[in-house]
């Protein structure tokens, strides 16, 4: 995909071991001796989510790299290993292994958050430099329910359906919800495509976990950044709130006239906001 006043370099991809042997597909652009951003999508999405990050002006001073989670994009997907936490931590901790990723900073979409405070309820924040929450949850089950629109709420059933025009037509709905403003044809194929990607069963077995990690959020000395757009329909701007309480110290940047993907809708302010962020960490 072109990207607008992308960056040309040369891209970089990885298998990584994770967690129960699961092969794990990663790309790596930017600036190998500059500060790592490890980018974690959200749900029934991938890497490409990243790429008005993994290709733009950041790569000229940062190293950036992300992830396809276990069950989506080009990673495996194994029958019965996402309900676990600790395969969730294992992941991102073998991807900062086998990339040598010094402090990075955990960049969380969404469901990247849940993955994120996994790794860091196992093997705490010493070797993290900082954490980005962007339209992010990180628990699952009644106490976020509040936090999630409506919209989202309705469409849940029909991600875990397996008849495939009923599938379509709920996965069209989701990709819909992502911005506030209609994607570029193309952009919606892309989402539409990297959605189907994960199978059902994964997107059920994600959506059917409960875990609290407030506690843990309370008690982190990591720099925090938090965004999110004000119009998300999926993820509402009243998580953040909750985020901003837990983590006192946590810096919040809110999106105006902006849906979930603050990183694809407005990413020049976005990718301004995590060069700064990177910069004091």
């Amino acid at each position: 995909m072109a990207i607008p006043g992308a960056v040309e370099g040369t891209a970089r991809t990885h298998q990584v071991s994770g967690g129960g042997g699961v092969q794990l597909h990663v790309e790596e652009t930017g600036n190998p001796s500059g500060q790592p951003v490890l980018f974690i999508h959200g749900l029934s999405q991938s890497w490409l989510a990243w790429n008005r990050q993994l290709y733009s002006d950041l790569a000229r001073d940062l190293r950036l790299v992300a992830v396809d989670l276990r069950g989506h994009g080009d990673s495996e997907r194994p029958a019965g290993a996402y309900g676990d936490s600790d395969l969730w931590a294992q992941d991102v901790a073998a991807v900062i292994r086998s990339l040598d990723l010094q402090r990075p900073i955990l960049t969380g979409w969404s469901y990247g958050g849940v993955v994120i405070c996994d790794y860091l309820s196992r093997y705490g924040e010493d070797l993290v430099g900082g954490v980005q929450l962007v339209g992010a949850v990180c628990g699952l089950g009644e106490s976020v329910m509040p936090f999630l629109g409506p919209g989202f709420l309705g469409v849940i059933p029909g991600l875990f359906t397996t008849d495939a025009e009923e599938s379509v037509t709920s996965l069209r709905t989701f990709g819909r919800l992502l911005t506030r403003e209609p994607l570029e044809p193309q952009d919606s194929y892309l989402v539409l495509g990297t959605a189907a990607a994960a199978p059902p069963r994964v997107r059920q077995e994600l959506l059917s976990r409960t875990v609290d990690h407030d506690g843990l959020l309370a008690g982190l000395r990591t720099p925090v950044l938090i965004t999110h757009g004000l119009e998300d329909e999926v993820v509402l701007p009243a998580m953040a709130d909750h985020h901003a309480r837990t983590v006192p110290h946590a810096r919040t940047s809110y999106y105006p006239g902006v849906g979930h993907a603050p990183f694809w809708e407005d990413p020049d302010r976005f990718n301004a906001e995590l060069r700064a962020f990177a910069a004091s960490v």
